[in-house]
């Protein structure tokens, strides 16, 4: 990267850490009153929105980019009013800031608090989904942190006018220096913030493929949180409804394929798979789901391709799903355990003993019971949106939404104690 270029994002760098330094004393009422300007002013301007997406949607349709990519890039009503809505459930939730975690009176008169408080600079890179550049925003306000985003190349255009609208929204209300956008499509520019943004940037996440965030976790001198990819399950138990079953398949699988939550591996206790199994291929041949099988799937589905090893580490991101059929509850454990990705698995169970035992033994983030995995989402668990599915163990696991952007202090009062 030449000269210039590293000066401006030094630059950058230098603005979004002073920035950091005075968003934690903004109010309360003002960043919900500037989230909601947000909300009405993509849904004001989503012509303009629009219009870029097109662009980006042609681009990425002649550079031959895969339909599961595309169907992420695109932008209708209906996603930008979703947009908007996160952002107003965003201001609607309680100011994580501040808010006192726990409390200690100790012996000798101490008043021990532990406190939330911003991360401070958050960078955040991302491929083809716009609706990132309002979560992020809107997250990232609301817990008093600092953005700095990097859209992909493909979607350069559509991410500018997103990010164009709500930072104009923001200063209206006199927000300015808390969100940056690092419109360079070179990859150069990401790997200099990721080498040299430590102490300028407080933590980093990568929401995109898994070649994109291995590669950001083997070069960042920063702090990552990461979403690795998500094979999830869907382990239909003996004692199952059957019908429910199928509908909340067919949900996880054919509802919308190409996101992280989709389903991509089903284990069908034998018990019931003579009479799931067939259901199962009437249902997903509606969708012109490709089933791929075990030999015990294949003795009941047959025909069907055979699903191979790599099959169970796949996440397809399309209209493909496998499926094993398992002799035990812990052989489905095991299976979810060692394919898994630990993004998200369901259960489909009647017995209260075996939906206990899955909770517990399940090493995922997310463990769903007699649900579709499609519920994976932080605008569905109440969070208003999410910076992403952590699949990590530290310091956040599953939807990060504003509590998860946050870390903490501790404020220690005293009436003149000294140590003895």
């Amino acid at each position: 990267m030449v000269n210039k270029k590293k000066i401006k994002i030094d630059a950058l760098l230098d603005r979004a850490k002073d920035g950091s330094l005075r968003i934690a004393e903004i109010s309360s009422n003002l960043k919900d009153k500037a989230l909601s300007r947000m909300a009405s002013d993509l849904t004001a301007n989503k012509n303009y929105i629009l219009r870029e997406n097109r662009k980006d949607v042609r681009k990425a349709k002649m550079n031959k980019q895969p339909g599961s990519f595309i169907d992420r890039l695109s932008l209708n009503d209906k996603r930008i009013k979703a947009m908007a809505k996160s952002l107003k459930e965003i201001s609607a939730l309680k100011d994580p800031v501040g808010s006192v975690i726990s409390i200690r009176r100790m012996p000798n008169g101490l008043d021990v608090r532990k406190v939330r408080t911003p991360i401070g600079v958050i960078f955040i890179i991302y491929e083809a989904r716009p609706n990132v550049t309002s979560d992020c925003v809107g997250l990232c306000l609301k817990s008093s942190n600092v953005s700095i985003l990097r859209g992909g190349s493909l979607s350069l255009g559509t991410n500018k006018s997103i990010f164009k609208v709500l930072s104009s929204s923001a200063e209206v209300e006199g927000l300015k220096g808390f969100f940056f956008f690092v419109d360079t499509p070179e990859h150069s520019t990401v790997d200099y913030i990721l080498k040299k943004g430590a102490g300028r940037v407080d933590l980093v996440i990568p929401r995109g493929g898994e070649s994109l965030i291995k590669k950001v976790s083997d070069i960042s001198k920063i702090p990552v949180l990461k979403h690795y990819k998500g094979v999830c399950h869907i382990y239909i138990d003996s004692s199952a409804d059957i019908k429910k079953a199928v509908d909340i398949c067919v949900n996880a699988k054919a509802q919308r394929p190409a996101v992280c939550n989709a389903v991509e591996t089903l284990l069908v206790h034998s018990g019931v798979s003579a009479k799931f199994l067939p259901l199962l291929k009437q249902a997903m041949d509606k969708h012109s789901v490709e089933l791929r099988g075990c030999d015990k799937t294949r003795r009941t589905l047959k025909g069907i391709k055979k699903a191979v090893e790599r099959d169970w580490y796949t996440e397809y991101l399309d209209l493909i799903l496998s499926v094993k059929v398992v002799e035990s509850l812990e052989e489905a454990i095991a299976h979810i355990n060692n394919y898994g990705s630990a993004h998200t698995d369901s259960i489909l169970s009647g017995n209260s003993y075996n939906i206990k035992k899955f909770n517990e033994r399940v090493q995922s983030a997310c463990v769903f019971n007699n649900i579709s995995t499609r519920f994976s989402d932080g605008g569905e668990l109440g969070l208003g949106a999410e910076m992403g599915i952590s699949t990590d163990k530290l310091h956040a696991r599953g939807p990060v939404g504003v509590e998860e952007l946050t870390t903490y202090k501790w404020v220690v009062s005293g009436t003149g104690q000294v140590r003895e």
